[in-house]
C-alpha cells in the first residue's frame, strides 16, 4: 500500500507540475463549458507530452465531477458521436490488408478500427483517481443509455454510438480489472471504519441494519467476509462474500442472521455456507469477480480449516415470482398442472405463509413449478431464466437443493415468494459442471430437485425478458 501511496503522489507532482505546461487559450477551465471540456478531450488525445496530458486529464475530471446530471448526459453524447474510428482510415486500412495481408497490415486495421473514445479513456485515466472516475462516468453512461432507449422518439444513432461507448468501457476494464490485479482481503472487526461503512451500503442481498448487525456478521469465529480490491480503488471494495461455517447445509437464512444464535466451534464446522455476494461498484457490470472470489476463498477456508468438505450457497431467486406469475395468468402455462394454478391463487392473499394449512397447499404446488424454473424454462439464448443460477452454474456449482420458504423477510417474499436454493461447490465435479453448462447448456442438478419435476409437461419456451 506504501508503494500505491508512493506512485499516487507521484503522479499528483507530475500532474502539478504539468498544469503549467498547458496554454489553455481560453477561460477558467473550471468554469469550461460542455463543448469546451470536449475540446479539451480533443486536445488530450492530441498531446505527447506526459505530465501535460496527466494535468489535462485531472481537470477534465474534475470539470466532468462539477457537472449536474444533464451536462454530464450531454458531454457523454457527444464524446459517443463524435469519438468515433476514422471510417476512411479504416477503409484504407480494409484495401491495404485485402492487397497485401500481413501481420503487419492487420495491425494497422485493427489500429485504424480502434474508437478515438478508447483512447480517451485511457488517458483520462492517467490522472490520479482517475479509475474511481471512469467508474462512476459510466454509472453516468447507464443513465443515459436507459434514457434514450425510453425517449419518446428514440434516436436510433445515438442509442448505437451509446452502445459503442459502453463496450469501449467494458473492454478497457475487462484488461485494468483482471484476476492478476485485484486482491482478496478479509473484512473484520479491525478492518478500518470507512470501508465497514461502504460494506453496510453495499450489501446487496440481506441488508445490515447498522454497526451490531454488521457486527455478528464478521467477528464471531464463525462468520467470515471477504472482499476484492484493486491498487486503483484502494478503499473501494468491488465485491465481497460473507460466509457462515456450520456442520449442515441451511435451508433457511433466518438462522444465520439470527441475533441470538448458538455459534459453532469451528473446530467442528464441515460446511462453508456463501449466503451473500455483493458487487460493490454498478459501472463495473459485466466485469466478472465473483467466480473468482468463490474459488479464492474455497483456498483460503481449506488452508485454515481443512475439515471444510461442504461448500455451498444459500441463495435468492430473484427473478422466480415474476415468472411465476406470468405462467398463472398464461392461457398454457408452463410448468403448472391447471390445477397447481388453482392451489396457488393462495399466494395473492396477504400473509399465506403464516398459515401452516395454506402455506403446505402451496409447497405441493410451488416446489415442482421451481423445478421447472430451473430446469426447463429458458431464454431465447438458451441459458436459465434466473439470473443468479447463471452464475453459479456458470461457475461449475450443481443445483443442490430448493429450501420453501427459506427467506420470509418482505424482500424475499417480493421476488421469489420466499424461496431460496442450494448451490453445492462439489469441488471434485466443478470443471465437468462448468464445461457441460458452457457447451451443451446442461444444468446439473441433485436427484431431489430432479425428482421435483412433473413429467409429462408441455415443451418450454423462451423467456424473451430473463437477460434485460
Amino acid at each position: 500500500m506504501a508503494a500505491i501511496s508512493f506512485l499516487g503522489d507521484l503522479l499528483q507532482s507530475i500532474s502539478d507540475r504539468g498544469r503549467g505546461l498547458i496554454a489553455f487559450g481560453r477561460d477558467d477551465p473550471a468554469k469550461a463549458s460542455v463543448a469546451e471540456v470536449v475540446k479539451l478531450c480533443e486536445d488530450l488525445i492530441s498531446r505527447r507530452g506526459e505530465a501535460s496530458g496527466v494535468a489535462l486529464a485531472r481537470i477534465i475530471l474534475d470539470r466532468y465531477d462539477s457537472f449536474g446530471r444533464s451536462d454530464r448526459h450531454d458531454f457523454l453524447r457527444r464524446i459517443a458521436l463524435e469519438f468515433g474510428a476514422d471510417h476512411d482510415a479504416v477503409g484504407s486500412a480494409i484495401a491495404a490488408y485485402e492487397k497485401a495481408p500481413s501481420r503487419a497490415t492487420l495491425g494497422r486495421l485493427h489500429e485504424a478500427a480502434e474508437p478515438r473514445s478508447q483512447e480517451l479513456i485511457r488517458r483520462l485515466n492517467l490522472a490520479r483517481d482517475g479509475t474511481i472516475a471512469l467508474v462512476r462516468m459510466r454509472e453516468d453512461l447507464f443513465l443515459l443509455r436507459d434514457a434514450a432507449r425510453k425517449a419518446d422518439k428514440p434516436d436510433a444513432a445515438v442509442a448505437e454510438a451509446v452502445d459503442s461507448l459502453d463496450s469501449d468501457f467494458e473492454h478497457l476494464f475487462a484488461s485494468w480489472f483482471n484476476r492478476g490485479f485485484l486482491v482478496l482481503r478479509r473484512i473484520d472487526w479491525t478492518t478500518p471504519a470507512h470501508i465497514l461503512e461502504k460494506i453496510i451500503r453495499y450489501e446487496a442481498v440481506h441488508a445490515i441494519s447498522g454497526w451490531d448487525d454488521l457486527r455478528r456478521r464478521i467477528e464471531p469465529p464463525d462468520r467470515r467476509c471477504f472482499a476484492f480490491f484493486h491498487p486503483a480503488l484502494l478503499d473501494e471494495p468491488l465485491i465481497f462474500v460473507e460466509v457462515a461455517l456450520t456442520t449442515t447445509i441451511a435451508a433457511a437464512i433466518d438462522p444465520i442472521l439470527a441475533h441470538e444464535r448458538r455459534h459453532t466451534d469451528t473446530r467442528e464446522a464441515t460446511t462453508a455456507i456463501f449466503y451473500s455476494i455483493s458487487n460493490c461498484q454498478k459501472g463495473l457490470a459485466g466485469i466478472t469477480f465473483g467466480n473468482f472470489l468463490i474459488k479464492q476463498v474455497v483456498e483460503d477456508l481449506c488452508r485454515e480449516m481443512p475439515a471444510l468438505k461442504t461448500f455451498v450457497t444459500l441463495s435468492p431467486v430473484p427473478g422466480f415470482r415474476a415468472w411465476l406469475d406470468r405462467e398463472r395468468r398464461a392461457d398454457a402455462p408452463q410448468g403448472l398442472t391447471r390445477e397447481d394454478v388453482e392451489i396457488l391463487r393462495a399466494l395473492d392473499q396477504p400473509d399465506w405463509h403464516t398459515d401452516k394449512a395454506k402455506a403446505d397447499a402451496v409447497k405441493k404446488a410451488l416446489l415442482p413449478a421451481a423445478a421447472y424454473y430451473f430446469l426447463r424454462a429458458k431464454t431465447p439464448r438458451g441459458k436459465p431464466v434466473d439470473p443468479v443460477a447463471r452464475f453459479h452454474l456458470g461457475n461449475g456449482a450443481r443445483l443442490e437443493r430448493l429450501n420453501f420458504l427459506g427467506d420470509v423477510s418482505p424482500k424475499g417474499l417480493s421476488q421469489g415468494y420466499g424461496l431460496m436454493v442450494n448451490y453445492l461447490y462439489d469441488l471434485a465435479a466443478i470443471e465437468k459442471n462448468h464445461e457441460t453448462y458452457a457447451n451443451l447448456g446442461t444444468v446439473s442438478a441433485s436427484l431431489t430437485v430432479n425428482r421435483e419435476l412433473r413429467q409429462n409437461l408441455p415443451p418450454a419456451r423462451a423467456v424473451a425478458l430473463a437477460e434485460a
